[in-house]
């Protein structure tokens, strides 16, 4: 993914670094920025599968929302917008490269707790499966799925981020779950 540049060593300085000479940015548009940014690094890594292809997205994304700062119309969602972002750019890459993008390498992967819920061997190996299982998801499943259960979005705010039907995102998602579960050992309800 080479197209987004050099690798995000810190979206938040980046941020800060950007928005320092431009006047008609507000502080409250970059402070806001600036706090996505972990959700913004964990939605790009469930697109891309890898954590320097997620930074340099993220990247892309914040650069965007810079440039285009007086289209983010006050009183909205900044998250809604940060992702169509985000996904806007991806599906832009994928649609050029017309590739997959690598594995995940669980030791790589950022996580919000610094790996300490996957010590074990065995959650490691789990971890591992499912960012497996999700990677062979369609882009459209992966990304419904990604902001439900990952980023906690209602099923309306999901469907207002992709511009999609809330019908659509239920069969997608549920589509998704389905192609996941007995990958990771499980059945439809819980049971094995």
């Amino acid at each position: 993914m080479q197209i987004f540049g050099n690798r995000l060593r810190s979206a938040a300085l980046f941020v800060n670094r950007v928005s320092k000479g431009q006047t008609t940015m507000t502080d409250t548009f970059r402070h806001d920025l600036v706090t996505l940014v972990p959700k913004l690094r964990r939605f790009a890594l469930s697109l891309t599968g890898n954590r320097q292809d997620a930074d340099d997205l993220v990247q892309a994304a914040c650069e965007k929302a810079l440039r285009n700062v007086a289209q983010f119309q006050a009183g909205t969602r900044m998250d809604s917008w940060m992702y169509r972002i985000i996904q806007t750019l991806w599906l832009d890459d994928r649609r050029r490269a017309k590739t997959r993008g690598a594995a995940v390498d669980p030791d790589d992967a950022y996580l919000s707790d610094e790996g300490k819920a996957a010590n074990l061997p065995e959650d490691r190996m789990m971890l591992d499966r499912a960012r497996a299982a999700m990677a062979d998801l369609p882009e459209p499943q992966r990304a419904v799925l990604s902001l439900v259960a990952i980023e906690g979005l209602s099923y309306a705010d999901t469907a207002a981020v992709l511009e999609i039907p809330l019908g659509t995102v239920m069969s997608r998602l549920s589509r998704a779950r389905a192609a996941l579960l007995p990958r990771m050992g499980m059945a439809i309800g819980g049971r094995q």
